[in-house]
């Protein structure tokens, strides 16, 4: 089992007698089917149902506290954290960023000798493994407790391109991408049938018109990788862009109705005039609204 801690993450956390429901009505998870012990793959989205942040949520034991640990984007938190205050209002909630005291230590290929308090299967792809919120001088500690290997982070960046599970900030912009975009509903991250939250009636109308066009993809690169952000041409027309990459892998963000034309034409697809594949060509084919098993 191997094990990375991930400086890129922080921790905000959002307590009181309210903090469940106050949650519930603003991201795309479900709070009522979250315990301790469990974690959520979820977003805070804008009215026009685009994603403010993307995180995995858990909730803490009554005798840790109680209240829920948002595992967010670091550079993100201290906003996260404001923007939950200004939603507020008067919901007896606490919103702190907890981020110099807490992070998050990534578990995978393997199952864990213990236990730790604060652990959670990540809910976006069973590969992922586990995330447990430690404080990072602990990293090595809880390590060896759970029988893994303390490894760069650079390894479990690789994995997860290699699951081809999307990563705000590289794969796709915040602020710019609807949940659809970048697989949310494919990976846990919405559920259709919860209450009302901010942006729903844009995911909503996505879900059951299927009208989403543009989806988040797995590619095999021949050769060197192209910078992200780089344009994805089918022939001269653009299709998408390139997100991370490693080792010979990545994720492109692409229009797959364009990218299904090429491919039916014959044509190749290349970024940066570096030629790529797609891994899983079919994808560009399946409804918008039908989920991948």
């Amino acid at each position: 089992m191997k094990s990375a801690f991930l400086p890129d993450r922080g921790v905000v956390k959002v307590a009181g007698e309210d903090a469940r429901n106050f949650l519930n009505g603003l991201v795309t998870t479900d709070l009522d089917r979250l315990q301790p012990g469990l974690g959520r793959f979820g977003a805070l989205l804008t009215p026009q149902g685009k994603i403010i942040v993307d995180f995995l949520i858990t909730e803490v034991p009554t005798g840790h506290g109680g209240g829920f640990l948002i595992d967010c984007p670091k550079a993100l938190a201290d906003s996260l954290a404001t923007k939950l205050k200004f939603y507020k209002l008067r919901a007896k909630v606490t919103v702190d960023n907890l981020s110099d005291d807490l992070g998050v230590l990534a578990a995978w290929d393997g199952q864990p000798a213990a236990q730790p308090d604060l652990a959670f299967v990540d809910p976006r792809n069973e590969g992922l493994g586990y995330r447990i919120l430690i404080p990072e001088n602990l990293k090595q500690k809880l390590s060896d407790l759970i029988g893994a290997k303390l490894v760069d982070a650079a390894e479990y960046e690789a994995h997860r391109i290699t699951l081809g599970v999307p990563r705000g900030g590289l794969d796709f912009m915040y602020s710019d991408a609807f949940p659809h975009e970048t697989n949310m509903d494919r990976l846990a991250g919405v559920d259709f049938d919860k209450g009302c939250y901010v942006g729903q009636e844009v995911v909503s109308r996505m879900q059951h018109r299927g009208t989403a066009r543009t989806r988040s993809v797995k590619v095999l690169l021949d050769g060197a990788s192209p910078e992200p952000g780089t344009t994805i041409l089918a022939g001269d027309k653009p299709v998408g862009t390139i997100g991370s990459t490693a080792g010979g892998k990545g994720i492109a963000l692409v229009r797959i109705d364009r990218v299904a034309e090429a491919l039916d034409a014959g044509q190749p697809l290349t970024a940066g005039g570096l030629p790529l594949t797609l891994t899983e060509p079919d994808v560009v084919r399946i409804p918008a609204k039908q989920p991948i098993a």
